[in-house]
């Protein structure tokens, strides 16, 4: 059996150039969509520990390793058929650069002689890949959704392969709606504003049971609680890329990122906000407006939204 090793921690988004020492645990689970091209592999994972619990008891996925200092020294051991470095960091890239494999995609140095502090330069990889991460245009020019892009990196067609989870929800479907209303401070600018969502959940009061963001000190629960909803109203998160690996009804809300990046499986659809702000989407984790882009997507447009999804989409019981 041919061997694969994935390597994907989370620190750096594949289609971002930004490094971060908050884990994107969202862009580690939409990567999973890559295990549906390799299934007759034996497939190992290189992770951050915080993003585990995204890929413990996936089926396809037979070792997974948590990145650490001297996690290296083991996978030297290894003989692979592949390896795909997704990761930008120069500990993945030199790792990557080193292991025994017949085969490399993805980011590496390829035996340039790096210089540290400007490591990002010397970063090689698949041309597109490269360009969507140094270019912001090009980034929001960008009309591919991530599994796309991903795989034609790949040398694969995208047909519509989805995430693989590998938990699997223990919670009973209990609410209507579920406000996922916080994200990561990577990214703070993505929030929906508080009042705004208290103010949603006025305007629909009475008609949809409602449950605020639960189990965030965990990420089964967290899983278990978007499962125990119906429809998960949501900025651009984690929480999102749960829905779409569950098959969730959502409503996602977009400002700062693009909209063109997700691919919805038919699972739900998005709001943009009602402003002529040119900068959006601004590609860019803070804002000195002062007034956020987010702050232009009404309550009023989001409880119609909800209102129309309950009219024409069927929800399980």
């Amino acid at each position: 059996m041919k061997k694969l090793l994935i390597i994907k921690m989370g620190y750096s988004e594949t289609l971002d150039w930004m490094l971060s020492l908050t884990t994107s645990l969202g862009d580690v689970l939409r990567t999973t969509f890559i295990l549906n091209y390799f299934k007759d592999y034996h497939i190992d994972w290189l992770v951050d520990g915080r993003a585990l619990p995204l890929l413990e008891h996936n089926k396809y996925i037979k070792r997974i390793f948590v990145y650490n200092p001297s996690v290296g020294d083991e996978l030297k051991k290894e003989k692979y058929d592949l390896v795909i470095n997704l990761e930008k960091i120069p500990e993945a890239c030199v790792l990557s650069d080193s292991l025994n494999a017949k085969k490399r995609i993805g980011f590496g140095f390829n035996g340039h002689d790096v210089d540290m502090a400007n490591y990002l330069d010397y970063l090689i990889g698949d041309d597109m890949l490269i360009e969507i991460c140094r270019e912001a245009k090009k980034k929001r020019d960008n009309q591919h959704c991530f599994q796309e892009i991903l795989a034609r990196v790949l040398g694969k067609e995208w047909s519509g392969q989805r995430y693989i989870l590998g938990y699997k929800p223990k919670s009973k479907i209990s609410y209507d709606i579920g406000f996922n209303w916080t994200t990561s401070n990577k990214w703070a600018n993505k929030s929906w504003p508080k009042p705004y969502w208290q103010k949603l959940e006025a305007l629909i009061k009475g008609k949809y049971s409602v449950s605020w963001q639960r189990g965030l000190s965990d990420i089964f629960s967290y899983i278990d609680w978007i499962h125990s909803c119906r429809m998960i109203v949501t900025a651009d998160s984690l929480g999102l890329h749960i829905c779409l690996a569950l098959g969730k009804s959502v409503i996602a809300l977009f400002g700062p990122t693009s909209y063109r990046e997700i691919y919805f499986y038919n699972c739900g659809s998005f709001i943009l906000p009602e402003s002529d702000y040119r900068c959006i989407p601004c590609l860019k984790p803070l804002c000195k407006r002062k007034k956020q882009c987010m702050e232009f997507i009404m309550p009023e447009t989001v409880k119609e939204r909800i209102e129309y999804e309950f009219k024409n989409r069927i929800f399980a019981k």
